[in-house]
């Protein structure tokens, strides 16, 4: 591997697996994507435009009815969607793609709004998956994403440790190192965009027990798939331990278990002349301290003196 290509965290045709497996019922999983298409959706409707070409990637099925369904919809033209599975893809509302986020099909200023509500946790190389984005993307095009941040699944994550390291002794990688230990809004101004801003919404669910909230993973196709995982199936053993284990730290007063999901949220501009800018360090013509109506002191003097 050069030193210019990005570690392979991830399979990524065993997350397009995952999410062909849970095709059929996705609809009946997906409230994390829904809570995040609808905060994508409050962004989209804040902006004073339209956009006449949209591409919303991943997901799953029923969004482009909710967006229809929204102010945000009136403020968008011709709209394509697409996922990384097959399966998926082919429920979707039509114009639908099965795409790799990762090799974006779009020609140059080819669209004027891209949101991605879902799946860019699962890109082994998420800031050459931006620089697409903002090179798809009309000069003054918006960009809105939502992935799963670091602090997802800490509760499974630090259970399934223990317990595995009780039963044998050592830790295997078994819950995906999510998105989100990094700053998304200097990310994004990496790959070109600019005003842009990001913010995390965490979500606590709670489930009967462990084996429920793993249920769900399965449900909404975010089972691991880590390039590294463990090649032998894991033990029924270990996964009782962790419900054991998650029981005990991590329960409420009722006996269900709580399951934290960090959402990070990021937005951004594809560069127009026309767009606010800083100004310059230097260039002010006030002075704060006369708009504050207070005396100015120099740096390093102290107050009262």
């Amino acid at each position: 591997m050069s030193p210019d290509t990005p570690p392979r965290l991830f399979d990524r045709n065993l997350v397009s697996r995952h999410r062909d497996r849970a095709a059929r019922t996705l609809a009946d999983y997906n409230f994390l994507v829904r809570r995040a298409f609808d905060d994508i959706c409050d962004r989209v409707e804040s902006v004073t435009r339209d956009f006449e070409r949209a591409a919303v990637l991943g997901g799953g099925p029923g969004l482009l009815d909710e967006l229809a369904a929204r102010p945000a919809g009136s403020k968008t033209g011709w709209v394509v969607q697409s996922d990384l599975a097959p399966a998926v893809a082919a429920r979707l509302d039509r114009p639908a793609l099965a795409l790799d986020e990762e090799c974006l099909p779009f020609a140059e200023d080819s669209l004027d709004l891209v949101i991605a509500p879902w799946g860019l946790h699962w890109t082994n190389d998420l800031p050459g998956v931006l620089v697409q984005i903002n090179r798809t993307l009309r000069p003054d095009g918006f960009f809105a994403a939502s992935l799963l941040g670091g602090g997802t699944l800490g509760e499974l994550r630090q259970c399934l440790m223990t317990a595995e390291s009780e039963l044998t002794g050592g830790v295997a990688a078994r819950v995906s190192p999510y998105a989100g230990t990094f700053d998304m809004a200097a990310l994004l101004q990496r790959a070109g965009f600019a005003m842009p801003v990001a913010d995390i919404d965490r979500v606590t669910v709670r489930y009967d027990n462990a084996f429920a909230l793993m249920a769900d993973l399965r449900g909404m196709g975010e089972t691991t798939a880590l390039a590294d995982r463990p090649r032998n199936p894991a033990s029924r053993t270990l996964f009782v331990r962790t419900a054991e284990l998650y029981a005990q730290r991590f329960s409420d007063p009722d006996g269900r278990i709580r399951a934290t999901f960090e959402i990070v949220h990021a937005a951004g501009w594809a560069p127009h002349p026309d767009q606010p800018r800083p100004k310059r360090p230097g260039s002010a013509t006030h002075r704060l301290a006369d708009a504050l109506g207070v005396p100015e002191r120099s740096l390093g003097e102290k107050a009262g003196r």
